[in-house]
């Protein structure tokens, strides 16, 4: 009888120190144009290789910290390729539990409205902070247990969406609600957590936001222009015993805050030029009581990046370049995506037709033309008051329009154009 006791605690002391496997990836964006080209093509075969990566590396767990897709009425491709994916991952590794959580661009709504099917299996998908009818935040809907093979709960995985206004507490008297109230969500959502927290048991968590010191990216610059410059939040916002925090969000894979368990995981496609020899990864860690084997994992580069010339030249040389580029082939979806970078001294309305004509035929896809002009050595752009501006002729403004933008003054044919349009304007005024 002491025999099968002691069988019986060996077996239950195996289960409570079971690793668990985890891979941690954000940001797919799926349906993204870029530069107006579709990535169908390179969305499938990121999915393909996911697929099998999570079959190789015997992943338990999959994060996908937001943004699963790229505009919040995702078209119905896409919406096919996501679920598809579901479906071949989960049918791979009938064990294998996923954690989504919704991102800025996508529909909370609409990316939980397949909840209902999913309740009897291990896909959970954290759209919504939901309240009570005393507005109260329902912290037991953000957190989901992960279990090992034996059943058991070994993971308190706080999975948090992106938070909009209203989603987090409300903190009148703050100076400055975002940030407090974001945090003050994950302080309570910790709480919640660690009372359901058993021995042997830890706590993970997920977000997607921006936090600060995080390295940005040229689409990361943008976007935070177009919402307003949203507030970032320190990493002292997860509590300190959260053994690892997987972020989405911004697209270039880091830590934040000297921090080995608060991480990025970074976008699996390139999403800019600027990203040109960026190398894309997801994270994959084992954990028990403590994070172990935290490792990269470099994702393959689908379709190319490529940039002629490496540096901005005169036209007559770009168009020497790309006439030495490589003739089509039978392989168009891997074509390389190009930018061309091209010095001007002033206005070329013919630029793009003449780029196009030179690349005809060859193996790339025109995504993007960078022009340079030479640099200003004005000190400071001049002041005009409306008073100022009241007083200077149409011609007047024409000049330091273009004086300020190609850092030149105004060719005497084009100033002559320019007089005969405005005479002619003036003329049908009368």
């Amino acid at each position: 009888m002491a025999d099968l006791f002691i069988t019986h605690v060996e077996i239950k002391n195996q289960a409570n120190q079971e690793i668990m496997k985890i891979l941690h990836t954000a940001d797919w964006h799926i349906g993204q144009l870029f530069h107006e080209y579709d990535r169908s093509y390179e969305h499938q075969q990121f999915l393909n290789w996911l697929v099998q990566l999570l079959q190789t590396k015997q992943i338990d767990v999959l994060l996908i910290s937001g943004d699963i897709f790229d505009i919040s009425n995702p078209s119905a491709q896409s919406i096919r390729m996501f679920y598809t994916f579901l479906n071949q991952a989960t049918t791979a590794n009938p064990s294998l539990q996923i954690i989504i959580t919704a991102g800025n661009h996508d529909s909370a709504s609409r990316l939980e409205a397949p909840k209902p099917l999913l309740q009897s299996s291990n896909v959970h998908i954290i759209g919504l902070v939901e309240k009570d009818p005393e507005g109260n935040i329902d912290y037991e809907k953000l957190i989901i247990p992960i279990h090992d093979t034996a059943g058991n709960t070994k993971i308190h995985c706080l999975a948090i969406p992106f938070l909009r206004m209203g989603d987090y507490p409300a903190l009148p008297d703050s100076a400055n609600p975002y940030t407090e109230g974001v945090t003050a969500l994950y302080n309570q959502a910790y709480k919640h957590a660690e009372h359901k927290k058993q021995d042997g048991q830890t706590i993970i968590a997920m977000g997607h936001l921006h936090t600060h010191h995080a390295e940005i990216t040229d689409l990361d610059k943008t976007e935070r222009l177009i919402m307003g410059g949203v507030e970032c939040i320190p990493a002292t916002a997860f509590h300190p015993d959260i053994k690892y925090v997987a972020l989405g969000h911004i697209h270039k894979a880091q830590k934040i805050g000297g921090k080995e368990h608060i991480r990025y995981s970074g976008s699996p496609l390139p999403m800019s030029f600027s990203e040109l020899n960026y190398k894309h990864q997801v994270i994959i860690f084992e954990l028990d009581q403590e994070i172990s084997n935290l490792q990269s994992i470099e994702i393959p580069l689908f379709v190319p990046l490529q940039r002629v010339p490496l540096s901005h030249q005169p036209l007559h040389e770009v168009i020497a370049l790309l006439e030495q580029l490589p003739k089509k082939d039978s392989t168009p979806e891997t074509t390389p995506y190009l930018e061309v970078r091209v010095l001007l001294e002033g206005p070329e309305p013919a630029l793009r037709h003449k780029i196009e004509t030179a690349l005809a035929g060859k193996k790339v896809k025109l995504a993007k033309i960078d022009v340079k002009y030479p640099a200003s050595t004005q000190e400071a752009p001049e002041f005009i008051t409306p008073e100022k501006l009241n007083e200077l002729q149409p011609v007047d403004v024409f000049g330091k329009t273009y004086q300020s933008r190609y850092n030149s003054e105004v060719p005497t044919q084009i100033l002559q154009l320019f007089q005969q349009v405005a005479q002619e304007i003036n003329q049908a005024a009368e």
